[in-house]
């Protein structure tokens, strides 16, 4: 299949060359001819198959072939993201698909001011994480009733972060007659109400199983003591220093500490989380990307949606309390059809989590090290689910991160 088949011009197809797109990915060979005839769409695919051009794509010809000044203060067409760092990739990735619309985007961390003096203008795409833009609705510096394409990429993840009642509140302001496409990696029982709240009558295309991982990620378990978690680390991490990994870890103080242990243990390493401002997280993710440095040591809210080429592995420092998280930490490795590793430490109060996490895959994580918990405890007790784990000074460690 090309993508002159899917239905776009030869034109545009030569502009596809030019970025390197070449042949469509499974989740952009399902979409693009549903979007590109009108239909809303429901699209169920891991992170790095392709989904942002599965909907850039049909979004720019639509707008491009309707041929209309936006109005002041509006949009045409509304991208929402859970993350700065993702909505920000989503506007630059649009931006080489197009030289005649304008993309504008809207995040915290900048100066809302400046937002909303370009916003007056109008433009044809606003890229936004929905809290941003709630703050421009709220100063009547956006209008959202003239947007007749919405777009909502890793909406599971949006709904994980609480922007579940910022989500309906901006539909509430859309237009009744506009196509939506929503985008998820993982399909909870939340993605389904929300789908029925945005969607009519969708066309449910799907790249993979729900909560299903990259094919070419490898996965396996360290059972650790949580004390003997960062000896473990530095030492997995020398036997591939030159290679970028990056570290999941569940909070945001934990992420700063093991950031700074591993640049005492001489590993070019920075972090990104919560408590970073917009620029440190940018400065952060830049050296990522260029290899200046190697190790990033992230919180899940802070990478969701990094699209860096060449992580070879990932690690899940903290296992996740949320399993279908461990579909996005993983999903930072292998991507565009390469390889990549997954390793995950599990101390002694872990073992549900990993349990979990074996559910949502459908398979047994492989042994690296150590032995099952269960195996020299006899059972391990589930963590009590209606209380979170506290650690030393009595800060709830889901609050933290």
């Amino acid at each position: 299949m090309t993508f002159q088949e899917l239905g776009l011009s030869a034109r545009f197809v030569s502009r596809l060359d030019a970025l390197g797109l070449t042949t469509p990915t499974a989740i952009q060979t399902q979409a693009i001819p549903h979007a590109l005839a009108g239909r809303d769409i429901l699209g169920i695919a891991q992170t790095g198959t392709g989904k942002t051009a599965a909907f850039g794509i049909p979004l720019v010809v639509a707008l491009s072939k309707a041929q209309e000044r936006p109005a002041p203060k509006s949009a045409r067409g509304l991208i929402l993201a859970p993350t700065r760092e993702l909505a920000g990739q989503i506007a630059q990735n649009l931006q080489g698909l197009t030289d005649d619309l304008r993309i504008m985007l809207v995040v915290g961390g900048k100066s809302i001011s400046a937002q909303a003096q370009k916003l007056s203008r109008g433009t044809d795409v606003l890229v936004a994480t929905p809290g941003r833009l709630i703050d421009l609705m709220e100063r009547g510096d956006i209008l959202l009733d003239r947007t007749r394409f919405l777009v909502l990429d890793e909406a599971d993840q949006m709904l994980d972060i609480g922007f579940v009642h910022a989500l309906r509140r901006i539909a509430r302001m859309l237009g009744k007659e506009r196509q939506t496409m929503m985008f998820s990696a993982t399909m909870p029982k939340t993605m389904a109400d929300l789908s029925r709240d945005y969607l009519d009558d969708p066309v449910r295309v799907e790249a993979s199983p729900p909560g299903k991982v990259a094919d070419k990620v490898a996965h396996s378990v360290h059972f650790v003591a949580s004390e003997q978690k960062q000896d473990l680390l530095i030492e997995l991490l020398d036997g591939h220093r030159d290679d970028r990994a990056l570290v999941f870890s569940r909070t945001k103080r934990g992420a700063e500490r093991l950031m700074k242990s591993l640049d005492r243990a001489g590993f070019a390493a920075t972090s990104i989380h919560g408590n970073k401002s917009q620029g440190q997280r940018d400065r952060a993710i830049t050296a990522f990307r260029d290899g200046s440095v190697r190790v990033l040591v992230a919180t899940d809210v802070a990478a969701r949606g990094i699209d860096i080429p060449g992580v070879g592995h990932v690690y899940n420092y903290d296992l996740p309390n949320v399993p279908e998280n461990y579909v996005h930490r993983i999903g930072r490795t292998a991507r565009a059809g390469t390889s990549g590793r997954a390793i995950a430490f599990c101390a002694a109060d872990e073992v549900s989590e990993l349990k979990a996490i074996e559910k949502v895959l459908g398979m047994r994580v492989e042994i690296a090290g150590g032995r099952p918990w269960e195996a020299m405890t006899g059972s391990a007790k589930p963590r009590d689910r209606r209380q979170p784990r506290r650690r030393s000074g009595g800060r709830s460690v889901r609050l933290a991160a």
